[in-house]
């Protein structure tokens, strides 16, 4: 019979999700089930998801990421070990004030506001959260330590000030990152056209582990290698030479100064016809001021500063450009180079200059064509006829290929002077062939390149952790003293009228800690990447008021076993984590390189092919649907719908479907606990207790590999299979110890995934003292798995012909030999020829004959 649980009323036996739910919750809370501490006892694993940002209540993306993690974190306990799973809020942001400006509220009150609606959602989803170690990254007691890590990153050199060309908006106020200038150069947020600034910024420099962050990515296995792609084409490490062109006056002779490009391919240099600058390059200017050619170019400065930077590479993207009416010296030939401005050319790599060569890269060819610039061939495919025509040409006979498209393969240098004849191509011998003699002559040198540029982390904005320093017209730049952290964000700042720190003298009005002069504190504040680069390790010990995080406990749960969040995330968020991790090693914070051993990114919530949005108007509820069918139903539908990396595509009648699944289970336990059989064992039994075992194998892997679709499939199977079992056998014959295990093992299995409905059924109906999330994972005998018998149907053409049991490990050549000794099969394979054999592992064998 059903057991109580202090004092409740008996388990009803109608599923009613919307009674257990807060139920339980509630008596989790009180029991603080899922806080934890250090263990040496156990061995620890810590289970983290990127932490959201409060903009309003969760939605179907955030039901899904979480639910992952919920499911790994509650398994992983069931399986023994000590699982850290915290959650928090990153919690600073310009959305905050365009929402403050919006609805005339103060950012601290929508955001402080949302964050309570979120943790409401997410206790009501059941997360298993240790609430004890939330942070939130706008709290005084979290940012401080964030203006500590910037003290700590100055004192190692790894924070700079300097002038540098910037994206601005002008309505919001604030410095853009280039991703976040899009179409035509306007702001991602607000649709303003964005401004081109020189401004002072700060500056991380992360620049200094830019290889050590390459290398090490070779260290994270556990990674998808999607991801680590994309990191390792945003560092973009490249081998080549710096070449230095010595810059001609207006009359063409060589001036002193000299303008130095890298370049992958110095075996090309011969054919270099034209170079080119960065609209934003400081020479730019000078050239052309007084000019007649300074409209020209400078209506290409401005077409470009209209323009995302991402456009602007885009091989896609519209080609401008002008001449300066200036030249360089090519130093391989001596030959006058024109030196143009073009929009393709961005400030951010490389020097800002490039030594155009037409004939070997793209948008360089296109370039050419569009403003008739030659385009000699330098390096020629050896299968490709012009090379008979130039072999052994060592000065320039051909000014322009006949080819449709630069080539940028390997091949043999022509028209190159003494380098004629040597193999071209990335990593030839021309390469290291000219790179030597540049070396030489003081004209270049090998060099390393890496796309990665500095972090600038100054934002003109209110809503973010204050930047810690001083300016003092006597001392410079002073760093704030860390007894005074931490540097408070004052609560009166208006930005309904416009107001930003740079407004507020009670708050930049300052004394100076070196010389007790007056002062300006500094009024941007930081980056919000920089709450989200070190939240994981605070996590570790969210409490502590004297340090950023005890390194003994940091020691015990880092790093991360397993992080789960958004593709989207994939570069900047993880590229600065890991930044900061290698930082705080080599401060001897933390004693390894890398902060998540594991990663999952998963996919998006989809509704009609679309992804969820607001402005797309397909938003499906979370709240909607918990109202509807419980937390634990929506929690195994998006679970259920698909593997979790891949995009899911919303359906009301799976939800619809899933909750009938859970019905069953709910009406099978209570049946089996009312009316369990007593007979002795037999071979349906020894059928249902190998079923249950291959089961719980078969769940067990899955989750351990992220199926957790499949894993819910084979406890589908294992429903059917006691159903049948309690359809097809009297009672009196039913084995009671195997249909109570069957049902044991259920509630088991299920219990990360609709831990409410698992907490109900173990406690009231199975009648357990203690929470079913506490108990051990369920063990099963692999041998006993593996004897389980498979029926399979066998088709051909589409028909069923017959069907064959067989064991369920068989192999698929197995599984056909056996369907085509069937008589029928038999009798059609021979009569005609077989096209297609197609077998689907414990369920069917299809044959495409053709007569």
């Amino acid at each position: 019979m059903a057991g109580t649980f202090r004092g409740a009323e008996v388990a009803h036996k109608d599923y009613d999700p919307h009674a257990i739910e807060p139920k339980w919750q509630a008596v989790w809370d009180e029991q603080r089930l899922y806080s934890v501490t250090e263990d040496d006892e156990r061995p620890k694993k810590y289970v983290l998801e990127m932490f959201p940002y409060p903009s309003g209540d969760i939605h179907m993306g955030h039901v899904r990421n979480y639910s992952i993690g919920d499911v790994v974190a509650r398994y992983f306990t069931m399986r023994g070990y000590n699982v850290l799973h915290p959650i928090g809020w990153d919690a600073f942001g310009l959305p905050a004030e365009n929402a403050a400006i919006k609805s005339g509220t103060h950012p601290a009150e929508w955001t402080y506001a949302n964050i309570d609606k979120q943790a409401a959602s997410f206790k009501r989803m059941g997360f298993s959260y240790d609430w004890d170690r939330t942070v939130k990254t706008c709290d005084p007691e979290y940012y401080r330590w964030g203006q500590w890590i910037f003290l700590k990153f100055w004192e190692r050199g790894l924070v700079e000030r300097k002038s540098s060309p910037v994206n601005w908006c002008p309505s919001c106020k604030t410095v853009l990152a280039n991703e976040q200038v899009i179409g035509e150069g306007v702001c991602w947020r607000c649709k303003s056209v964005v401004e081109k600034r020189e401004l002072e910024q700060w500056f991380f420099k992360i620049t200094a582990y830019a290889q050590e962050l390459l290398d090490d990515l070779a260290k994270l296995p556990g990674w998808p290698e999607r991801v680590k792609t994309m990191q390792a084409n945003w560092i973009g490490r490249s081998e080549g030479a710096e070449v230095d062109f010595a810059l001609c006056d207006a009359h063409g002779n060589p001036t002193e100064q000299r303008i130095t490009v890298f370049t992958t391919r110095p075996d090309t240099l011969f054919g270099c016809t034209f170079f080119l600058l960065a609209p934003e390059h400081p020479l730019v200017d000078e050239l052309v001021a007084g000019t007649e050619h300074e409209p020209a170019v400078r209506a290409v400065v401005e077409a470009a500063a209209r323009e995302s930077a991402i456009e602007r590479e885009s091989g896609e993207a519209k080609k401008l450009g002008a001449f300066t009416g200036r030249y360089v010296i090519n130093p391989v030939n001596g030959e006058k180079v024109p030196v143009w401005v073009a929009n393709y050319v961005l400030m951010e790599y490389g020097t800002g200059a490039v030594m155009a060569v037409p004939c070997g890269d793209q948008r360089d060819f296109e370039f050419a064509r569009q403003y008739g610039l030659p385009v000699p061939p330098v390096v020629v495919a050896e299968d490709d006829p012009l090379l008979e025509r130039l072999r052994g040409q060592k000065a320039r006979v051909v000014d322009d290929v006949p080819w449709e498209a630069a080539y940028d393969g390997p091949g043999v240098m022509v028209q190159s002077g003494d380098f004629t004849g040597l193999p071209g191509g990335k990593g030839s011998a021309g390469v290291k062939a000219v790179t030597a003699w540049l070396e030489e002559r003081r004209l270049g040198r090998p060099a390393v390149n890496f796309r990665l540029r500095d972090w600038l982390i100054s934002r003109q904005r209110y809503w973010g952790n204050p930047i810690p320093a001083i300016h003092c017209e006597r001392c410079g730049l002073v760093p704030v003293p860390e007894h005074d952290l931490p540097v408070m964000l004052p609560m009166d700042v208006d930005i309904t009228k416009g107001e930003t720190l740079a407004d507020h003298p009670e708050f930049y009005e300052a004394e100076c800690p070196r010389c007790g002069g007056p002062a300006r504190r500094e009024t941007d504040t930081m980056d919000t990447f920089t709450c989200s680069s070190w939240y994981y390790l605070r996590y570790c010990d969210a409490r502590n008021d004297e340090e950023i995080f005890d390194p003994a406990k940091a020691a015990y749960w880092m790093p991360v076993d397993q992080y789960i969040g958004g593709i989207e995330h994939a570069i900047l968020h993880l590229l600065y984590s890991r930044f900061f991790t290698k930082v705080f090693r080599d401060m001897g914070l933390v004693a390894f390189d890398e902060p998540f051993t594991n990663l999952l990114t998963q996919g998006m919530v989809k509704k009609d092919g679309e992804t969820m949005s607001k402005s797309k108007g397909n938003v499906v509820a979370p709240e909607e649907m918990i109202a509807k069918f419980g937390a634990d139903a929506l929690r195994a539908y998006i679970l259920f719908m698909a593997p979790p990396d891949k995009d899911l595509e919303w359906s009301q009648e799976g939800l619809e479907g899933i909750f009938r699944f859970l019905n069953r289970v709910w009406r099978y336990v209570w049946e089996v606990y009312e009316d369990a059989g007593s007979g002795a064992r037999g071979g349906e039994a020894e059928a249902l207790e190998r079923e249950r075992h291959r089961v719980i194998g078969k769940v067990t892997q899955d989750i351990e590999r992220f199926q957790f679709n499949t894993a819910l499939a084979a406890m589908m199977e294992l429903l059917n299979a006691a159903g049948e079992y309690r359809r097809t056998v009297p009672q009196a014959a039913r084995n009671g110890a195997v249909e109570r295990a069957v049902a044991r093992t259920l509630v088991l299995l299920l219990a990360p995934y609709v831990p409410h409905m698992a907490e109900e059924l173990w406690r009231e109906v199975i009648g357990e003292p203690e929470s079913v999330h506490r108990q051990p994972w369920p063990e099963w005998d692999p041998e006993l798995a593996r004897s389980r018998e498979v029926e399979y149907a066998v088709q051909v053409n589409g028909k069923v012909r017959g069907r064959v049991t067989l064991p369920a490990d068989a192999s698929a050549e197995e599984v056909e030999a056996a369907a085509r000794a069937l008589p029928k099969v038999a009798e059609i394979v021979a009569a005609g020829e077989v096209v297609k054999v197609v077998v689907v592992p414990g369920k069917l064998v299809s044959f495409v004959v053709r007569a």
